[in-house]
């Protein structure tokens, strides 16, 4: 029960943040409504252009949204770390009882919220602009949904553990994360018009499991299980990997002082 407020307290902490902050909604939709206006249109253009046997709509500017929904989840995951650390507010943090899991599981409870706040959203925004409805993609839109909000929150914890690692600076390492990934996701092609290693690595990241069941669902109306629940499990594993590999930053930041550079006093 302890832990429960306690993690509820880190969650309603960024919760209000965003109440007395109403600019922090524009973080949130900015981005990603820019995104879609551009594939929105880019996608119209290519179906008048081909005609209608194969509808990019569902195609690419789905996979522009889902794509997105992962970067939510991974910028809602570490913002609040980084919060913490430009407000110096982080050592602060731990001279409570609170511990590293339900300090992360709040932040990913955070950032659960605020995506959900942007499915819906961009939702209504892409079918009243476009005509595209993400519901489409039936009942596995929501494994779907689950396995890039997973993948997108062990990225974000990834982030959070090299900044603690390599200090504030390191925030650069963070931002990039996803994007570096997503020619190995298959976003926007199949896995199979990659050269063999790139199709390798591929296979050990979920998201490509996400977009390959996509388009196997658009094209030929059939879902393929087995590919959800691989990438399921492997977005379940890279989830536990990056919880140990920050609580062992947040380890080598304690034994060897580097968690100084996060008092509240400056350096």
């Amino acid at each position: 029960m302890r832990s429960i407020k306690r993690i509820y307290a880190i969650f309603l902490r960024q919760m209000f943040l965003f109440r007395s902050s109403p600019t922090r909604y524009v973080q949130l939709f900015v981005w990603i409504t820019v995104d879609i206006v551009l594939w929105g249109f880019i996608t119209k253009y290519f179906n008048e252009s081909v005609g209608a046997e194969f509808s990019f709509v569902s195609t690419l500017l789905g996979a522009v949204i889902l794509w997105d929904i992962l970067s939510r989840a991974h910028q809602g995951t570490a913002m609040p770390f980084l919060e913490d650390v430009w407000s110096r507010n982080f050592l602060n943090i731990f001279s409570t009882p609170i511990r590293l899991h339900e300090y992360l599981i709040g932040f990913i409870a955070t950032s659960l919220a605020t995506t959900c706040i942007v499915i819906v959203a961009i939702s209504l925004f892409a079918i009243t602009v476009f005509g595209y409805s993400l519901f489409s993609l039936g009942v596995a839109l929501i494994p779907f949904l689950i396995i890039l909000f997973l993948f997108g929150a062990a990225l974000g914890i990834l982030g959070i553990g090299l900044i603690l690692r390599f200090g504030p600076p390191a925030e650069w390492f963070m931002w990039p994360l996803a994007a570096v990934l997503s020619p190995f996701a298959g976003v926007f092609y199949p896995i199979s018009t990659l050269p063999g290693w790139m199709q390798a690595v591929s296979w050990a990241l979920p998201p490509a499991y996400v977009f390959e069941g996509m388009r196997s669902l658009v094209l030929s109306n059939e879902i393929d299980w087995r590919v959800i629940l691989e990438g399921f499990g492997l977005s379940c594993l890279y989830l536990l990997l990056m919880y140990m590999f920050f609580a062992q930053m947040y380890r080598i930041a304690v034994r060897s002082g580097l968690i100084a550079r996060y008092s509240a006093e400056g350096p």
